[in-house]
């Protein structure tokens, strides 16, 4: 319609910012569109909101703050602006001025409930558990339906040491129950149930790009598609509108690839139920740009968890999740609402980065003295681990640490990590805090770290897999849970059973004790890439034989089940 308009009114901005939005539901590139709006009628507050949104997906965020601040010179008091401008604030890592939008959003509507998620998604990044989980609760009472605050419920919940897993079950259930109710599920699909035919395997997510989804997933589809060529056909449904080169690569093995992020869950459940997937693998579990709503449709016949997440998604139409001996042991099994297949050797296989970075001499040989490191996402560091990490340093005489993530580009928050470690009696002479880094700086980073620190109950996975390639070997405190065991699958797998540590004393004489023998630790260094490149993590073919195995088991189960039903 808007398009049709456009003929007869070139000049007019209501019809460009109609075409705009047009475009913009239909998940289509309306950046032209929205430009020409605002320069058609430069004082319309929500033709610049709707730019905003344009540049921010394109993840030209500088840009959409520009925007929503022009939207708020026209109209001060104009919450949707405040939000918009808080998210762009937010991608950029300015999470404190990030907050105060959020807050002023929830000053002017206080019925915003996407500005309570927001705002609770902000918390989380700087730590403050508590007021995070209460602004995502805050926001599910105001619009009970509302699957994304849930799933940042739980999201943030996984960063809590000592949380209950009957507690953390039953909210994944009631999750799993509210997404139950706003889907239609399919009861009848139109795939053959036979044991050996080719198998139509659908992907699901917003992280097939440069990500460590997209990472961990590369090398592997890379293999399945070479290995199970006329047994599999790989179909991704991408729920992210930027495409970038790992996209690319991964959309080259894959027989199709559908941008999806502007279907509505109806519409993609009618979508890959008419493309016959037979069995439907979810990649973000409760992490951002989820589809879980759309799998309570059950467009598929078989569905699976696996990759982006680590605890249950709590959703009853999914059959399975697919963990490894090492991460998640058999009395662990009842804290998921999916029954549990176990790849045979690691259930994570990552691409080996294609940056050219060497790995470089132990560093403590030329510094003299040790240096401890952790890359991982700020808020794994929560108060326990800051304890036990002073400790390490107390232990062993003249060592730093050094810590690299995002949150640390804000003044604030260094300071507030520097006040943290001084209150265990560490000085801020012992802390090195340094912010994000294109990835093959972020990579060269590792050359400066002697040993690596695992945080918990939120263990690391991509950091760690690019950690072991540098060279650089990872301290673990064992836990129980799926999600806090992620570092034994890895050192386990990688040969390095000697950096697991079983308590937290464990962890500090282990770290004293690796600290203390450099010989042996630069000899580890110097020879740990090849070992990990020649072990289940990094080896792909092998990874693809046991990963199709697997998908054709739950296939083969299926089927018997279909023809037990006919014979009844």
């Amino acid at each position: 319609m808007a398009s049709s308009l456009l003929g007869q009114y070139p000049n007019s901005g209501v019809v460009w910012k109609l075409f705009g939005l047009s475009l913009q539901m239909q998940g289509k590139d309306a950046l032209q569109a929205l430009q020409n709006a605002t320069e058609l009628l430069p004082d319309d507050a929500e033709a610049h909101v709707n730019l905003a949104a344009a540049l921010r997906a394109l993840g030209q965020f500088d840009r959409s703050v520009v925007s929503s601040r022009q939207a708020l010179k026209i109209n001060p008091n104009f919450a949707e602006a405040h939000n918009n401008l808080g998210v762009a604030l937010q991608d950029l890592g300015q999470l404190g001025e990030a907050a105060e939008s959020f807050r002023r959003v929830i000053m002017i509507k206080p019925d915003f409930a996407e500005a309570h998620n927001n705002l609770g998604s902000v918390l989380k990044d700087i730590g403050s558990f508590d007021d995070a989980l209460a602004s995502y609760r805050r926001a599910l009472e105001i619009k009970p339906g509302f699957a994304k605050a849930h799933s940042n419920l739980l999201f943030a919940s996984n960063y809590l040491p000592n949380q209950s897993p009957a507690w953390l079950l039953a909210e994944a259930r009631r999750y799993g129950e509210m997404v139950a109710r706003q889907a239609q599920p399919y009861k009848k699909w139109s795939n053959v149930p036979e044991h050996a035919r080719c198998l139509r395997v659908g992907l699901v997510s917003g992280d097939l790009r440069a990500h460590p989804v997209g990472y961990f997933l590369e090398s592997a589809l890379k293999a399945l598609s070479a290995h199970a060529a006329g047994r599999l056909e790989l179909f991704a449904y991408h729920n992210h509108i930027c495409i970038d080169a790992v996209s690319e690569r991964i959309k080259a093995y894959c027989h199709g690839w559908r941008s999806v992020a502007a279907l509505s869950d109806e519409a993609l459940a009618r979508m890959i139920h008419g493309d016959g997937i037979d069995i439907l693998i979810d990649l973000s579990g409760h992490t951002a740009h989820n589809r879980l709503p759309m799998f309570a449709w059950k467009p598929a016949p078989v569905q699976a968890a696996w990759l982006g997440y680590f605890a249950t998604t709590g959703v009853a139409a999914m059959d399975y999740l697919i963990a490894d001996p090492w991460t998640l042991p058999e009395t662990e099994e009842v804290h998921f609402t999916e029954r549990i297949w176990r790849l045979p050797e690691t259930r994570l296989c990552f691409t080996p980065p294609d940056a050219e970075v060497p790995v470089a001499p132990l560093p403590a040989l030329a510094n003299g003295h040790i240096t401890f490191g952790c890359f991982n996402n700020l808020t794994k560091m929560n108060d326990y681990v800051v304890a036990l990490w002073a400790r390490v340093l107390a232990f062993v005489p003249g060592s730093r640490l050094l810590l690299k993530a995002s949150q640390l580009n804000e003044a604030a928050v260094r300071q507030n990590v520097i006040e943290r470690f001084s209150t265990q009696g560490i000085g801020a002479d012992r802390i090195i805090l340094e912010g994000s880094e294109p990835r093959a700086k972020y990579l060269a980073a590792y050359q400066r770290i002697d040993i690596a620190l695992d945080p918990f109950p939120f263990t690391g996975g991509t950091t760690s897999a690019e950690g072991l390639w540098m060279g650089v070997p990872m301290l673990t405190l064992a836990g129980e849970s799926f999600l806090s065991r992620q570092g034994i699958g890895l050192l386990m797998n990688a040969g390095l059973p000697e950096w697991i540590a079983v308590d937290s004393d464990d962890y500090v004489a282990r770290a004293a004790t690796h600290a203390g023998d450099l010989q042996k630790l630069a000899v580890l260094r110097n020879g740990l890439r090849q070992q990990v490149l020649a072990s289940p993590i990094f080896d792909a073919p092998r990874f693809a034989r046991h990963f199709e195995a697997a998908l054709r088991g739950m296939w083969m189960q299926w089927c018997d089940q279909q023809q037990g039903k006919q014979r009844i």
